[in-house]
């Protein structure tokens, strides 16, 4: 059929012209669509996973790129539990063991990144100079004992016949190859340990890389760990700690007096191409960047460490590489995912930097005959990089020399006289995500003295945690399928379509006759059966709004009523085929359900809204949102970013916490749920206006920040959960 788009007096005067049989009343819940046909709804397909393909769009102009930049910059911290930043405790750095090498001195390092956490690595540092000089990060991926280890004779000498290095002695180690180079060079180098690696022993490389199943021991709301899915509701990772350690290398690096803050470079490769292009891309004091083997449309990164909850969600690495513009960054490529670089991804980049005004800040160093790794080839491209951009007046191409390698024991920080931490401590890593969790919360708790102030902190982390504002919620269209008269009031059932997601919703809408001008979306877990009774008659408390003269509209949310094949209920989320069971191989590239129905609640505002654009259409003078069951929560969320879009909101919460859940794929999960203040949070963010809470007495923290609001009078909760309560509040508002 082709779709009629009609204003809401329109399809009243077109219903009032038919007269419709007492038939019509024999489905509790008209459908929009024949049995059996699903919604045409992009959300139906399979989810993605990090196989998936992520291609870049370039901004069209420079001013239209700082809006997304800062927006996928939140995201990414919100992702990685950085939103808002732990708090950055004493450093308390050791530095010992120094070898001196002629050009160049090498020092044993340790350091807090969060209280008893311990970063470790080497410090190169160049003899010899005089005034401030640039330094280097050096991030390694998934080399076992990267900083201590060496190759073989066998194997370097068969590199050496491939041209990927040129030293038997120095090629054995290309860790220190690259640290050695650059301290000759002139600069300072930090390479420090991925964790499980070398001599960063707190965490078990099982824990670290190769989590693969969920314990019955993990299923618990205190004292948990890694992988839990209340580590996932507080935004907990391995990736995120990782990009705490890269930060606090960071600070630790600019702490040193000789470093000029001016010129700090960062490079790694796979893995540590990953940490690169992470910490350029949310810390602006990265001046140059590097990432190798690993920028890519392409495999995204497959292990544990590369991964969490919301990071890639409409976005990917391309994008986060993009992020680094307009400072100087160059990447390379290599026989693997990313080999496809030259003609995807790399040429937006290119287009990105010519935007922002930097044509020649980005640089390909194609290297596909090679495999995956960081060579001496592609460390020449390196060296000639930094030696471009910091002005170090070395003849291009900058190539290596050889030296003589340190041994493991020069090299390890952990001797008798500083002892190593346990190793895989299981109780140091639930201590650490408690601190995580309670640096957070304090935060929290301190910026809710302030409306604004708990705003930026929980209001854009819960904007990245749905992943959709009422801004960018689309453009929405509505296609009219079947309409009755039924009295005082005009029944329609049809389509909102969400033209910019692809998204498509089934509503049932009841409009008056003599309509008041207000409009309540009423929704509960039976999608647009929230309206009807078995026998096709409107529930009482509906019609109590519809009698005032409110048009009510009742829509099925996305796995509700006609988006099942067998009007069953979901019991979870959809995960991936990836067989480990870690929550951010899912979640990382997709919204969680409730997230999902969240862009639904905001998708139906949007209509009701969009009239206000349009002199041709009648305007709703106020927009009301109630929600119960399992609902409640989601319309409380969509609230909170909504904000004035919807006048007021009626929820039942029933004490519903995300914080108890103990399944990463229970139907109403939601990544960094519990990290904003949870249910109480989401409430809260509801201020200053009006909300009614069904089922619990109001929360202290929604409580104090309503009241922070001079709106104590604007939230009314009832411990009991009553539908006709929540009808009658409205009415009476």
């Amino acid at each position: 059929m082709k779709a009629v788009r009609h204003s809401m007096r329109s399809h009243v005067a077109v219903a009032l012209a038919v007269v419709f049989t007492a038939t019509h009343f024999a489905a509790a819940a008209p459908r929009a669509l024949p049995a059996g046909q699903l919604p045409n709804d992009a959300r139906l397909a399979p989810p993605k996973d990090l196989n998936g393909y992520f291609p870049f769009t370039p901004p069209k102009s420079k001013e239209a790129w700082p809006e997304r930049a800062a927006f996928v910059q939140r995201q990414m911290k919100v992702a990685l539990g950085l939103w808002p930043m732990p708090t950055k405790t004493p450093l308390n750095a050791v530095i010992h063991g120094k070898t001196d090498k002629g050009e160049y001195t090498v020092e044993k390092v340790y350091f807090e990144s969060a209280p008893g956490f311990f970063v470790t690595g080497n410090l190169y540092r160049p003899k010899g100079k005089t005034g401030k000089v640039p330094a280097v990060l050096f991030a390694h991926g998934h080399w076992k004992d990267a900083r201590l280890s060496e190759g073989t004779e066998d194997a370097v000498r068969k590199e050496i016949s491939i041209g990927a290095e040129r030293f038997e002695e120095g090629g054995r180690s290309i860790f220190q190859s690259m640290c050695v180079q650059l301290a000759r060079m002139g600069c300072v180098v930090w390479q420090w340990d991925m964790m499980s690696d070398s001599d960063a022993v707190q965490l078990s490389a099982l824990t670290v890389h190769r989590f693969a199943k969920q314990r019955p021991d993990m299923a618990k709301t205190e004292n948990w760990e890694l992988y839990s899915a209340q580590a996932e509701a507080n935004l907990q990772s391995i990736m995120g700690l990782q990009t705490l350690n890269a930060i606090r290398s960071l600070d630790f690096v600019l702490g040193l007096p000789e470093v000029d803050p001016a010129r700090i470079a960062v490079t790694g490769a796979s893995g540590g191409g990953t940490q690169t292009m992470i910490l350029a891309g949310v810390d602006p004091r990265i001046t140059l960047s590097f990432p190798a083997v690993m920028v890519s449309t392409a495999m995204q990164g497959g292990c544990t460490c590369e991964n969490a909850s919301l990071l890639r969600v409409n976005t990917g690495n391309i994008e986060f590489a993009a992020l680094a513009a307009p400072r100087p960054q160059g990447m390379t490529t290599a026989n693997d995912w990313t080999r496809e670089m030259v003609t995807k991804g790399f040429p937006e980049l290119v287009a990105h930097y010519k935007t922002l005004g930097a044509p020649n800040n980005v640089m390909l160093h194609r290297g596909e005959h090679f495999q995956h790794n960081y060579n001496a080839v592609a460390r020449s491209g390196f060296y000639t990089w930094v030696n471009q951009h910091f002005k170090l007046g070395f003849k291009a191409p900058v190539v290596e020399r050889d030296y003589q390698r340190l041994t493991r024991d020069q090299l390890t920080v952990w001797d008798s006289s500083h002892p190593a931490p346990k190793a895989d401590d299981i109780e140091f890593e639930r201590k650490l995500l408690r601190w995580w969790r309670d640096d957070a919360e304090k935060q929290l708790q301190a910026s809710a003295a302030s409306v604004d102030s708990f705003r930026q902190l929980a209001g854009n982390g819960v904007e990245a945690v749905l992943g959709r504002t009422f801004a960018n919620a689309g453009k929405v269209a509505w296609e009219l399928k079947n309409k009755a008269d039924r009295g005082n009031f005009v029944e329609m059932t049809g389509l909102l379509r969400n033209e910019t997601h692809g998204e498509e919703l089934p509503v049932a809408w009841l409009y008056p006759k003599k309509w008041n001008g207000r409009a309540v979306v009423w929704l509960d877990d039976s999608g647009k059966a929230a309206l009807f009774n078995a026998d096709g008659s409107v529930k009482p408390e509906v019609k109590s709004l519809v009698d005032s003269g409110a048009t009510v509209l009742g829509a099925d949310l996305l796995f509700q009523g006609e988006f099942t094949k067998d009007g069953q209920p979901v019991k979870q989320n959809r995960v991936v085929a990836n067989p480990r069971e870690f929550a951010g191989y899912t979640y990382g590239y997709n919204h969680a359900l409730f997230a999902q129905r969240a862009h639904d609640v905001l998708t139906l505002v949007k209509y009701l809204r969009s009239y206000e654009s349009n002199p041709n259409h009648p305007a709703p003078k106020s927009v009301d949102v109630a929600g119960f069951g399992g609902t409640g929560p989601i319309v409380a969320a969509a609230r909170a970013v909504a904000r004035g879009a919807i006048d007021r909101a009626a929820v039942e919460t029933a004490g519903f916490r995300f914080g108890k859940l103990t399944d990463y794929r229970d139907v109403n999960f939601l990544p960094g749920g519990a990290k904003y203040g949870d249910v109480p949070g989401l409430l809260a963010l509801n201020a200053p206006g009006k909300l009614w809470v069904g089922g619990e007495t109001a929360p202290a923290l929604a409580a104090k920040v309503y009241a922070v609001a001079n709106a104590g009078n604007a939230l009314t909760a009832a411990a009991k959960a009553d539908r006709a309560a929540a009808a009658k509040w409205l009415l009476a508002q």
